[in-house]
């Protein structure tokens, strides 16, 4: 089955996939049916999750039902019990203005829900964004968002300090923004190799064809530069190993937490 997902992800374009997506998640949801792993976005438990990487494959990461991945249940896990995006501030008539940068569909439609959010998604490609938009020259004022979702988006972008830029413009006075990306948390400084071409060799080196570079720990240091309070917060800490398990995050991985 590994090889198979492998495959598929690197020869099917992302909108395409996304699709057929559609199709495909209530069957596997079914057949894998159990109570090993559990899905924490969606309470729904199953004997095994999928494979997934465009590089190398990770075993039980990816939900059938909702198609999240670590990053996203533990995201998930922190904005319900760590935040306000959920409930309604009482001291507050307005919504609150989200702005979600290519949105996952394990969130689409649970964000889309909430009434006391004014929700916009942005993409360049995606076939389920609202507004079609490049991050490094975004169609939105100035300090015209209360939170910002950017996940998995940066390591794709060529000029990653203009589009860090454009985050902190947009976003408003004491708003936040949680930026995660993929890191490897043992390199001291990101690394980069744009004369790096072929697709099989940069899946390698980058973890996926797509990818333009892999951050380091100094990722936070380059937001803080941007102008960002940053905060790195070790989620995965507030978990017991089983509970870690049962939910299949990935332990240690950080999520940066930024601020106006």
């Amino acid at each position: 089955m590994k090889s198979l997902f492998k495959f598929i992800l690197n020869i099917i374009p992302r909108p395409i996939l996304i699709r057929l997506s559609y199709i495909i998640r209530p069957i596997l949801a079914f057949f894998l049916r159990g109570n090993t792993f559990t899905d924490p976005i969606d309470g729904k438990s199953f004997k095994s999750f999928l494979p997934y990487g465009y590089g190398n494959q990770r075993s039980n990461v990816l939900s059938p039902s909702t198609l999240s991945l670590e990053r996203h249940r533990l995201l998930w896990l922190y904005l319900k019990s760590e935040t306000n995006f959920f409930s309604k501030d009482t001291e507050s008539s307005s919504a609150l203005r989200v702005l979600h940068f290519a949105p996952e569909q394990c969130f689409l439609k649970r964000f889309k829900k909430l009434k006391h959010l004014h929700y916009t998604t942005t993409d360049l490609e995606s076939p389920i964004a609202d507004v079609k938009a490049d991050i490094c020259n975004l169609p939105f004022e100035d300090n015209s968002y209360d939170v910002i979702l950017c996940n998995h988006v940066l390591e794709h972008i060529p000029d990653d300090t203009k589009a860090m830029q454009e985050l902190h413009r947009v976003l408003k006075p004491n708003g936040m923004a949680i930026l995660q990306i993929p890191q490897d948390l043992s390199r001291e400084h990101t690394f980069e190799d744009d004369s790096i071409t072929d697709k099989k060799e940069r899946a390698k080196i980058f973890g996926q064809y797509d990818h333009v570079r892999v951050y380091g720990r100094d990722y936070f240091d380059k937001l803080r530069s941007i102008g960002f309070k940053v905060e790195e917060i070790d989620y995965t800490s507030k978990f017991s190993e089983a509970q870690i398990e049962k939910y299949c995050l990935a332990k240690g991985e950080i999520i940066p937490v930024v601020y106006k």
